[in-house]
């Protein structure tokens, strides 16, 4: 029997060569460890914990790392991959695990769409005021990125890898640098670890501190959502997915302490109301103005990475449901030479491309419309954590008995980590309005989206049970 070119390129699936350190900066590019430093870690500091900011981000490490004990047990017994989609449908059954991937899928496009605005606010301003170029609108500066970012996507993934790890070599780098600058000069007022005492730890909201503090952690997913690009998955999977968890618990954490020791313990609060500004002041005072000038142009750069990096979790997400024939079977094409998902990643682009023309018609003001897309992205990893954390105990529970299946990966750690993401996922419900920075009206209204989409996903996977068993049978990469 003759089969086509598009059944031969979807048969012969994603292909890739990608080593841990690639995967570590492809996956830890998503978290984009400068522009979080500038705008996301001060944030912690005036909305959650205060002077203990430092613990949430501590605490939210743990929660991951014991999170990432089964999760990684499981990952070596699917052998197609699928980040949460396949994990919930293998523990949980394909019903739910379809409605996460309905939300998995919108929450990462969503991402995309907040960070591409968020890029043409920063782009712009660096052109305008630190280059003392023309002043053109930020959706213009939008379309660099979209360009950029639409081209490495359609490639192999080794090429977006080698620019990923370039760029964020050099954003750790100053984040570092910043670090040393501000404890070699002793802070405003003297070093101090009040940031690490008990008493710091639940100055404010601790709760909200968590909640900033786990989306802050978003995207390790990722390692195992690139299974099939990755050489010998079984053991890069795990050393990057714990490389991730473990540098940025480290990074942020130092780089958070950092910025309380820059203002001093009775100042830090109020001054990180201001968060972008507060923290590109502190390094011109410590680093100098041509630090400012190096970090404003690297927040460019770490913004595209993330950018890149969410775009192809988003375009491995539209190929796995087309693979499953869940979306049209045509995007699951994989290109003969760079082994990608091109037609999803076309798809995705084209999609980005449409969501932000429009939002620049209706004159969206983008540095809302980034706060209330992250917003959204954050409550949905968070939901999709405790999920999965159930989806984990569950399988590896039902195979308690096979090798490399222990009573500390399949019951003590899920237990653990399934507490943890339940207050957070408790408090993010209750403050989601805070989490947006808006209304409480608004608040509701995404939240009954939120809801309403994974119901969607769900009912669709009941009509595939009834009228395309064939189809429903493949949910989850199964």
């Amino acid at each position: 029997m003759d089969i086509t070119a598009t059944e031969q390129q979807r048969a012969q699936g994603l292909t890739g060569n990608i080593g841990t350190g690639s995967l570590f900066f492809t996956v830890l590019a998503y978290t984009a460890p400068l522009a979080a430093s500038v705008g996301f870690l001060p944030v912690i500091v005036a909305f959650g914990n205060q002077l203990g900011a430092p613990d949430s981000i501590i605490i939210a490490g743990v929660i991951l790392a014991l999170f990432s004990v089964g999760f990684l047990v499981m990952s070596k017994r699917l052998a197609k991959p699928g980040g949460f989609y396949a994990f919930i449908t293998a523990g949980l059954g394909r019903v739910p695990g379809l409605g996460a991937s309905f939300i998995a899928t919108v929450s990462y496009f969503f991402l995309l769409i907040g960070n591409y605005a968020y890029g043409g606010i920063t782009l712009e301003a660096l052109v305008h005021d630190t280059f003392h170029g023309p002043d053109v609108k930020w959706w213009v500066w939008i379309l660099v990125f979209q360009v950029a970012v639409g081209v490495l996507g359609y490639l192999r993934l080794e090429l977006s890898a080698r620019v990923l790890s370039v760029l964020l070599a050099a954003e750790i780098l100053i984040v570092l640098v910043y670090d040393a600058f501000v404890v070699g000069k002793g802070g405003a007022s003297g070093l101090s670890a009040t940031s690490f005492t008990p008493h710091a730890a639940v100055q404010g909201s601790l709760g909200l501190g968590l909640m900033f503090a786990v989306t802050g952690f978003g995207g390790f997913e990722a390692t195992v959502i690139f299974r099939e690009e990755v050489r010998t998955p079984d053991r890069t999977i795990p050393r990057a997915t714990y490389l991730v968890v473990g540098v940025i618990t480290v990074l942020y954490t130092l780089g958070t302490w950092a910025f309380v020791q820059a203002y001093g313990n009775a100042h830090v609060v109020s001054a990180a109301q201001d968060p972008t500004g507060s923290f590109l002041a502190s390094v011109t005072q410590y680093v100098g103005k041509a630090g400012y000038d190096v970090v404003t142009v690297l927040v460019n750069t770490s913004i595209f990475a993330c950018g890149l990096s969410a775009h192809s979790i988003t375009s491995r997400y539209v190929y796995n449901l087309s693979s499953d024939k869940i979306l049209p079977a045509p995007l699951s094409a994989v290109h003969r030479k760079h082994g990608s998902p091109y037609r999803a990643s076309i798809l995705v682009s084209v999609l980005a491309f449409a969501a932000l023309g429009l939002l620049a018609i209706l004159g969206a003001n983008p540095t809302t419309l980034y706060a209330q897309l992250i917003g959204v992205y954050g409550y949905s990893l968070v939901i999709l954590l405790l999920v999965a954390t159930v989806a984990v105990a569950a399988y590896l529970w039902r195979r308690r008995t096979a090798a490399g299946v222990t009573p500390w990966n399949s019951l003590v750690t899920p237990v653990l980590a399934f507490i943890g993401l339940a207050i957070v996922a408790y408090l993010s419900t209750k403050n989601f309005a805070t989490l947006l920075s808006g209304s409480q009206d608004l608040a509701n209204g995404f939240l009954i989206a939120f809801y309403a989409i994974a119901a969607l996903g769900c009912a669709l996977a009941l009509v595939f049970r009834r009228l395309r068993p064939d189809t429903y049978a493949r949910i989850g990469r199964q």
